[in-house]
């Protein structure tokens, strides 16, 4: 089975990211993947799909471009005659519709986002019957698809999005006289509710908490609220938070943390908390997407309701009062997420769901008079 794996872009986090792992366990069960972004953007995925050996084909466009994107993919699939479109997100996915439907090509759909803006819900919704498989990432995003776009559950699938790994490196405990290295890892944008972080420690500070060990809190990413973060946090005065930008070595980064924070306002999987639960560290998280069902309150980390600065804050000061009981529930978030999404269980994830994929059709009579007129 040869299969293009159609993406939006290249882009440093979200969805391009899992491209190499996924692709891995299909070709392991027979596939050829070559993977075709629509438009570049930071570019920083492509050097783990070739570090994977990954033919990788990125159009010179942009992002709204919608046209001529749509002509270089059917030319693509005119020449490289794929047996399956595997596509992601919302362009990625409505454009490999059309194209699969003119060229008789099957298609496979990815939902990612606990979230879809309302045209993005409405398009997917009248042209989710052009998909013959929809899969999310994550139980919750599944179960979003059944209700959002109406996909009954026979051509409904799950695959989580990350197989944990039992060699990455852990973090070292707390120990006493240390400063506490609080942390967050992803693109900044407004769905990462980081702005509801600043405003939590803000509070923190005004309500003249005073934590046992000093603490400082290190952002990782980069995107384009990155200069109305910075002013926030200048206005605040907190100058024991930082934007330190993109991370090349992700797992690195974790490993130096003490405690991770995560305040979403809308997630799927959340590929960073699980990572920073392999490393070994408790989470503060937002209970949006699979992350209230992996952390668990008082036991693996905190769990808060999303875009309440004070209820962030309580769980910052409950957590910040007892450094000394973090490496203990960071140990159980390490055994928790290895039990739960093991290397042996991602891969037998992808076997059930390549099982179920469709093969070449022939090209419908209708879409062949169409694509002469």
């Amino acid at each position: 089975m040869r299969i293009f794996y159609v993406i939006n872009s290249v882009e440093g986090g979200g969805a391009a990211l899992p491209v190499p792992a996924v692709a891995k366990v299909l070709e392991g069960l027979g596939a050829t993947v070559e993977v075709l972004a629509l438009t570049r953007r930071d570019g920083r995925a492509l050097a783990p799909m070739a570090d994977r050996g990954l033919k990788v084909h990125v159009r010179p466009g942009a992002e709204k471009d919608h046209v001529a994107a749509l002509a270089w993919l059917d030319r693509m699939v005119v020449d490289g005659r794929p047996d399956l479109l595997w596509t992601s997100l919302t362009r990625a996915t409505l454009l490999g519709q059309i194209v699969g439907l003119k060229r008789g090509v099957p298609v496979v759909s990815w939902q990612h986002s606990a979230y879809l803006k309302t045209a993005n819900r409405l398009l997917l919704r009248a042209t989710q019957g052009l998909s013959d498989l929809w899969i999310g990432d994550s139980h919750s995003v599944t179960a979003l698809t059944a209700c959002r776009l109406k996909v009954k559950a026979d051509r409904l699938a799950t695959w989580p999005l990350f197989a944990a790994d039992a060699t990455a490196p852990q973090a070292a405990p707390w120990r006493p006289g240390e400063t506490l290295r609080l942390g967050a890892l992803g693109r900044l944008h407004t769905a990462k509710g980081y702005d509801v972080l600043i405003r939590a420690l803000g509070h923190l500070r005004a309500s003249g908490f005073v934590a046992p060990a000093p603490f400082e809190v290190e952002i990782a990413g980069e995107g384009d609220q990155r200069a109305h973060l910075q002013a926030m946090i200048d206005q605040a005065g907190l100058d024991n938070i930082r934007l330190v930008g993109f991370r090349n070595s992700p797992r690195e980064f974790l490993a130096g943390l003490h405690l991770y924070l995560q305040p979403s306002r809308r997630e799927g999987l959340c590929v960073a908390v699980h990572e920073a639960m392999q490393a070994g560290l408790p989470a503060l998280v937002t209970a949006v997407g699979e992350m209230p069902y992996s952390v668990v309150d008082g036991l693996t980390g905190r769990v808060v309701p999303p875009c309440d600065h004070e209820e962030l804050s309580k769980a910052l000061k409950r957590m910040l009062s007892a450094p000394d009981k973090l490496a203990a529930m960071g140990a159980i978030a390490r055994s928790r997420v290895l039990e739960r999404f093991g290397q042996a269980h991602f891969e037998a994830n992808g076997a059930e769901i390549f099982a179920r994929l469709p093969s070449r059709r022939e090209v419908p009579i209708s879409a062949v008079a169409s694509a002469a007129s």
